[in-house]
């Protein structure tokens, strides 16, 4: 088989880092295995294996000629068969059916708050899926929401996997007192909710008992980023929370940590707690999409609403106080994790729905 995963950038989310993940497994299964990027590279760009046929697009406009031709001659002269395309590039995807009908097209839906959208919001994805041979979902409500509103017939739930890359320099050195870090390894981005942390941290008075928190993921410095640092800045947090940008070094991060926390309002299928299971935390983490399938409440993690400030106080203080308790989430999801979110397993699916096709 010849594959190529498109992605409309590198920078460090979760769609992104499946799609490079996908590329780097692959290249030992299959002919030829492709990654593109059609719009932005960034620190993932640094994670693609030697063994990946690599092409950036510098796309610069919804249509832009230069960079679908670009697409074409790579496709065509590399005897691509499958073209793979996470998230929003499917559209330039499509594009290329268009020009080069020998292709099919698997469309890949890591957003989560996909299923509380309509039709009618996604006119342009509706149209497109007529072009899509599959439909590849993180979770099993976004497997229900493409049966019910795309115009194809194939879909199918894969989960994620996460794999720690080992070859990354240790450059990030937290803050803080060791056995007292909490950890947000998240996007400073909607819907990743990172006020609801901080409001409990503040409350909490976590500062006073020597507890510190970390926010790993991209710094978009916009208008959800200046808010996080004002919070902080008007609440003199300053000691105590500290904003980091995106990282490489994740294995040596968590090492570092003590507990992992995720907050988001909405979710797919989120690789940042599968990182947290491979490092063995105990981790505090909202309950929408497929998070309760991998955090099982009072076993492998505690579980919260997003949208109730008080609940995520009760679970931090419960993790927080028993140190038992936390070592054996810990473990539990460790365990969990290496059983049911393997690569080698996730990518024995993937290869026997692609040759489906």
């Amino acid at each position: 088989m010849r594959i190529i995963q498109i992605i409309d950038s590198l920078e460090a989310g979760g769609a992104e880092r499946m799609a490079v993940s996908y590329a780097n497994a692959l290249v030992q299964y299959v002919e030829f295995s492709g990654l593109v990027v059609s719009r932005k590279e960034g620190a993932l760009v640094n994670q693609v294996d030697g063994g990946v046929s690599y092409l950036f697009l510098n796309r610069k406009k919804v249509f832009d000629y230069k960079a679908l031709l670009m697409l074409r001659n790579y496709v065509k002269v590399n005897k691509v068969m499958l073209v793979h395309a996470h998230g929003t590039s499917f559209f330039i995807a499509v594009l290329l059916k268009i020009i080069y009908p020998k292709i099919k097209i698997i469309w890949h839906e890591h957003y989560g708050a996909r299923v509380n959208q309509s039709r009618i919001n996604n006119g342009i994805l509706f149209f497109s899926s007529v072009f899509f041979s599959s439909v590849f979902v993180v979770n099993h409500q976004l497997e229900t929401w493409a049966s019910k509103n795309l115009l194809v017939k194939k879909v199918s739930y894969i989960s994620n996997f996460a794999i720690f890359e080992l070859n990354y320099p240790k450059t990030t050195f937290l803050s803080g007192n060791n056995g007292k870090r909490i950890i947000c390894l998240a996007n400073l981005k909607n819907p990743k909710n990172h006020s609801v942390i901080l409001s409990a941290f503040k409350e909490m008075k976590l500062n006073d008992f020597g507890w510190s928190l970390h926010l790993i993921g991209k710094d978009y410095n916009d208008s959800y980023s200046i808010l996080l640092k004002d919070f902080i800045r008007e609440n003199n947090l300053e000691n105590s929370v500290f904003i980091y940008g995106s990282k490489n070094d994740v294995q040596h991060i968590l090492a570092q940590a003590t507990i992992g926390i995720l907050t988001s309002t909405a979710e797919g299928f989120p690789v940042t707690l599968l990182e947290y299971g491979l490092a063995q935390l105990p981790v505090v983490s909202t309950n929408v999409g497929f998070c309760p399938l991998i955090i099982k409440d009072d076993f492998s993690g505690l579980l919260f609403d997003p949208l109730n400030d008080l609940q995520i106080q009760e679970q931090l203080q419960k993790i927080i106080s028993d140190k038992l308790l936390s070592d054996r989430f810990g473990l539990n999801l460790h365990e969990l994790v290496l059983e049911n979110y393997s690569k080698d397993s996730v990518i024995k699916l993937l290869l026997s729905k692609y040759k489906s096709l």
